[in-house]
């Protein structure tokens, strides 16, 4: 992977936040519609969604269109990420009938497109790549023509199988795994990762056949726009084509502060940026998350 002679510019990551009250361009409101039935069809499969754990903010509007990112491997993550709401612990052991009621949930819900989302499992040999790959092929199985999405882990110490692991079970999908910040905010955001690693995931999926990688940041946590700019560039080096960016939102008073509130005007100058740079497919604004209108 080659970064070619990008030079990072050096910010201020330390300045306190000088935010005020969260602007109407990313306040959210519940949707109606069949938000019910999509809630009924997931909790009774037994199944968690990062919708749900991660307290995303298009809940409501994604489940009131009968859409849902269903996260596998259980609801604890071994790692302890500063912006994210999912709990951190000792994961349950790895039930094994999850892929079997994934597909059949999918298949009564009658999705066209399904996103395959997880918490990272760095206490199993393959990061829990074996799980996704078996879900994979049960969706295959019961839907051949359906849409598939993954946005996984990276797969730290064991990228090579994973690749081998998801790449055998479908011919055709979306692999999504997000670089979430700059990498000079790694530190604080993104503890237990590299920049570096997920690049090389990125950059592995990427070229493999009839796979088509994906990444999002998160913004407002202090970075500065040229640091974005050289990470979009990074993430076109390793073959990423897809490409989401939105406003990094506080789940609870726990958790890293919100430094500045993206104006949609910049988030409109990104999307210009990235699509200069080449991206096939960017979503930018306030509210975008990885798995946002992923169907499109």
């Amino acid at each position: 992977m080659s970064r070619g002679s990008i030079a990072i510019p050096v910010f201020d990551h330390s300045a306190q936040p000088n935010v005020g009250r969260m602007p109407a361009w990313v306040r959210q409101s519940l949707a109606a519609g069949d938000y019910a039935a999509t809630a009924q069809r997931v909790h009774g499969h037994g199944l968690h969604t990062v919708c749900e754990e991660a307290r995303c903010p298009n809940r409501g509007e994604c489940w009131s269109r009968g859409t849902a990112s269903i996260m596998l491997l259980g609801d604890t993550c071994t790692r302890a990420c500063g912006f994210c709401a999912v709990k951190t612990g000792r994961p349950g052991t790895v039930d094994r009938d999850e892929p079997r009621r994934v597909a059949e949930a999918v298949v009564q819900m009658g999705l066209d497109y399904v996103v395959l989302t997880s918490v990272n499992r760095d206490e199993l040999a393959d990061g829990g790549a074996g799980i996704f790959a078996a879900t994979l092929r049960e969706l295959r199985a019961r839907r051949p023509a359906i849409g598939l999405e993954v946005l996984t882990p990276d797969f730290r110490g064991c990228q090579e199988q994973a690749i081998e692991l998801l790449c055998a079970a479908a011919p055709e999908f979306v692999w999504g795994h997000n670089v979430e910040t700059v990498p000079a905010l790694y530190r604080t955001v993104r503890k237990g990762a590299k920049y570096e690693r997920s690049l090389r995931l990125l950059e592995l999926a990427a070229a493999q056949p009839g796979v088509e990688a994906k990444s999002a940041l998160m913004l407002g946590l202090g970075e500065g726009f040229d640091e974005v700019v050289a990470v979009m560039r990074d993430l076109r080096s390793a073959g990423v084509a897809r490409l989401a960016l939105g406003q990094y939102l506080r789940p609870t008073r726990q958790h890293l502060p919100v430094r500045e509130y993206v104006h949609p005007d910049t988030f409109a100058a990104y999307a210009r940026e990235a699509a200069a740079l080449g991206f096939a497919w960017v979503k930018a604004g306030a509210m975008v998350r990885s798995s946002y209108h992923a169907e499109e």
